[in-house]
């Protein structure tokens, strides 16, 4: 990957009496970065950053994001626009490849995810290993760090060629093992894919379809999982990203990488955010204990904190909430199920949650974990099934985010530093002399 980082200027940094002049970069958008990779070797000091949260870690050309001005840009494209006008693989060939694609590079591309969504025979004995009762995204774990043990053909991460059918494979079968995870954790048999379905479409019968009948998906329902499968492909530098990026690094195999990533998406600060929310709204009940919850949310001396409101990234208008708005109301009334008294929960509280002065004032605006939540669960899944919907489709910005840390002439493997404050230097007493 060729840098396109310019040089915009230089910062000087002065740590006990010796300056040192560092490099100052200008990305495409966002702030000025300083160059610190000869900090070290300059001063003998490390830069000290919990999170890394001030620490630009890379140089990608994939995702932006203006939290301020509520901005998320795929490749340059506006999020609502994408999700208004394009559909799932189309942007994942965006994504991976920079530019939309044309129309015979469309159906190229369509095709070979399509040839690829069966999984191995053998890979269906592996669901067996598991107890009924385990976390989808447990089987998730295992099974898609299980991949490099079945596809030996595709794990040399320094043949391009393997390095595209893993990629392509990823994506293809990502749906297919989500699918059957669902499918092992309510005891039903195993669907498999269609190929005369869209991606989606084809997703939504594996997981609800049974065989004993025909399935058709509503046009609706399956739009709106689509812009959600969009709106959850890449986020920048997150933390399964960067755990992607960190485990790709070593040279990782493309499919343990996505396991790490995988993982880290588990966490509920993360990945099980949506499934937060609901949670959230089921402890509420119904709407007319909405008060008594606002208020506790007021309360700074009470532990209780409204999921699905507010973002850490975005101090505006989460983008991605706009359109998951627009669908999830879209899905309520194909569906007929406003009625349902979660969702009645749910519709009540994004009223006063706009409209409240102290929300509004601390801009704690219902976010697309708030929105696709509420979603999922009228589509039907369960919420143990959310973290595994969404890393469905974050596969493909994980995909692209390995593939563009491989190709990157300055990528190095990651190695954190750290201030050390435990014991200072001493010596070993045999257990007959301890006090």
């Amino acid at each position: 990957m060729k840098s396109d980082m310019k040089e915009s200027g230089e910062a000087s940094f002065t740590l006990n009496g010796k300056t040192v002049d560092l490099p100052v970069f200008k990305g495409v958008h966002g702030p000025d970065v300083v160059d610190i990779r000869k900090f070290y070797k300059e001063t003998s000091a490390f830069t000290f950053d919990p999170g890394f949260t001030s620490t630009a870690s890379c140089e990608s050309k994939i995702t932006f994001i203006d939290g301020d001005e509520g901005v998320l840009l795929y490749r340059g494209y506006p999020i609502e626009q994408l999700a208004e006008h394009s559909d799932f693989l189309e942007v994942a060939y965006l994504l991976l490849n920079g530019e939309l694609p044309d129309r015979a590079e469309a159906e190229r591309f369509d095709q070979s995810i399509t040839l690829h969504t069966m999984v191995h025979e053998q890979l269906k004995n592996f669901y067996g290993g598991f107890r009924r009762d385990a976390h989808p995204m447990a089987i998730m774990v295992g099974v898609v760090g299980a991949l490099s043990a079945f596809y030996h053909d595709s794990t040399d991460i320094n043949d391009p060629k393997q390095r595209q059918i893993a990629i392509h494979r990823m994506i293809a079968k990502m749906p297919t093992i989500a699918a059957m995870a669902y499918k092992y954790s309510i005891g039903q048999a195993f669907v498999f894919p269609r190929n005369d379905l869209d991606y989606t479409s084809n997703f939504m019968r594996m997981c609800f379809a049974v065989q004993a009948e025909e399935y058709e998906c509503n046009e609706v329902l399956c739009d709106a999982l689509d812009k959600i499968f969009i709106l959850h492909m890449d986020h920048e530098q997150n933390a399964s990203t960067s755990t992607v990026r960190l485990a790709g690094s070593s040279g990782a195999n493309p499919f343990a990488c996505i396991a790490a990533g995988i993982a880290s998406l588990w966490g509920p600060a993360h990945g099980g955010a949506n499934e937060a929310a609901l949670n959230m709204l089921e402890e509420i009940g119904t709407a007319d204990r909405i008060p008594e919850f606002i208020a506790r949310a007021k309360d700074k001396d009470d532990p209780f904190r409204l999921m699905g409101f507010g973002h850490r990234v975005y101090k505006n208008y989460d983008p991605r909430a706009k359109v998951m708005r627009k669908a999830c109301h879209d899905v309520l009334d194909a569906l007929g199920v406003r009625e349902e008294p979660l969702l009645q929960v749910a519709m009540e509280l994004e009223k006063i949650a706009l409209e409240d002065e102290y929300f509004v004032s601390k801009k704690l605006y219902p976010n697309i974990d708030f929105y696709s939540g509420i979603t999922l669960r009228a589509l039907g899944f369960p919420t143990d099934m959310f973290t595994v919907l969404f890393a469905l489709a974050r596969t493909v910005g994980w995909i692209a985010q390995w593939r563009e840390m491989i190709e990157d002439p300055n990528q190095k493997i990651g190695r954190p530093r750290q201030i050390y404050t435990g014991p200072s230097e001493r010596d070993y007493v045999p257990i007959n002399k301890r006090a």
